[in-house]
């Protein structure tokens, strides 16, 4: 899109309802009953299966009066998206590692709730008061500790990174919310998946099979998102560390 075409998506999310008409019966849709009946086939089919035609048919009208309200499928989506974004649950003291651990467990727990959120929010787009409060929060848990704007705004997108490599990872496997065909997590499926290689094959990796092994026998599965976001805020703590010492 270039900003031109942001105009309307920009008026949706952020601008006044758009009023009635001056005359002739009054319109019965809203742009929230029109977000929900988008959020409601997407759960159920996916992104692609939301629409307009689909999301009009839902609502019992036709296209043509959908378009009344939404001039096209990019802003129906972005009505989407700001419909199902979860409120950016964390308080907003205490110390800014778990802050920031509470941020990146709510962040997952939207997308497993609405996995066409993963295809949805990529790219340069308008984005509506939800999802930029999202990052709001983030960027206030490192207000002053030290980083730059610019080392805050990166680490907000690593953070928010590994949730969602989490979260399609989830999704690839069938998981949702973290258990498979088999009750188990993406990781476990992986795990059974190689076994059956490494049984025949296993001499040509052997340091698979030891990590593998040393997974089972501890435990250790499933445990991606816990380990990645540690280990980020981890390096954050030190970057901040080395700043405090004027390293």
């Amino acid at each position: 899109m270039t900003s031109d075409q942001w105009g309307p998506a920009v008026r949706l999310l952020w601008g006044p309802p758009p009023a009635g008409p001056a005359r002739g019966p009054k319109r019965g849709l809203t742009l929230e009953g029109i977000a929900r009946a988008g959020i409601e086939i997407a759960d159920a089919e996916g992104l692609g299966g939301a629409s307009m035609q689909r999301v009009a048919a839902e609502l019992a009208v036709t296209k043509m009066a959908l378009y009344r309200y939404v001039p096209g499928k990019a802003e129906l989506v972005a009505l989407m998206v700001e419909g199902a974004m979860p409120a950016a649950a964390q308080s907003p003291g205490g110390p800014w590692r778990e802050r920031l651990e509470e941020w990146a467990r709510g962040l997952l727990e939207g997308l497993r709730l609405h996995p066409w959120l993963l295809e949805a929010t990529v790219g340069v787009r308008v984005m509506g008061p939800r999802e930029l409060e999202w990052m709001e929060r983030a960027l206030a848990a490192l207000d002053g500790c030290g980083l730059t704007g610019a080392e805050a705004m990166d680490a907000v997108v690593l953070l928010a990174g590994h949730v969602r490599g989490i979260a399609e990872q989830e999704r690839a496997a069938g998981a949702g919310s973290g258990s498979g065909a088999a009750g188990e997590g993406p990781d476990a499926q992986l795990a059974a998946v190689l076994g059956e290689v490494m049984r025949t094959h296993g001499d040509r990796f052997p340091a698979l099979g030891a990590a593998l092994a040393s997974a089972a026998e501890h435990g250790g599965r499933d445990q991606a998102l816990e380990f990645g976001l540690a280990r980020i805020l981890d390096g954050l703590e030190l970057l901040m560390t080395r700043r405090a010492d004027g390293n």
